[in-house]
């Protein structure tokens, strides 16, 4: 897996969002629309060896992909508790499924009239 190639397509994925932003927090990339984080990417997370993004999830959606295939999506930690989705970027996941994901994630922080927009598209 090139990181590179990996890292960059998340970036084009998070940054089309209507009014997303990057910023550096806790030595790792993470995703925001109005400083309000939706998703995070990190490599090799306290040597945890996975390459992964941590994504806002709708209520269940974290228990019933954890459950259905515990070998692309995890509960992470520090944020699980809260419902928020590990996804195994290096295990062959459909980048459709991951944009869905992120997306998601997106709508479930992005305020009402970005929401709007975006479901309007």
């Amino acid at each position: 897996v090139r990181r590179t190639a990996v890292l960059a397509r998340v970036r084009k994925i998070c940054l089309a969002l209507p009014e997303a932003h990057e910023k550096i927090a806790w030595g790792a990339l993470t995703f925001r629309v109005r400083d309000r984080q939706f998703a995070m990417y990190l490599d090799n997370h306290h040597g945890d060896g996975k390459l992964a993004l941590w994504c806002k999830a709708p209520p269940g959606a974290q228990e019933s992909l954890v459950g259905a295939d515990p070998e692309r999506f995890f509960v992470p930690p520090y944020v699980g508790p809260s419902g928020w989705l590990g996804i195994q970027l290096d295990k062959g996941l459909d980048w459709g499924v991951i944009e869905g994901l992120l997306r998601d994630g997106y709508l479930e922080i992005a305020p009402k009239r970005l929401r709007a927009a975006l479901e309007n598209a």
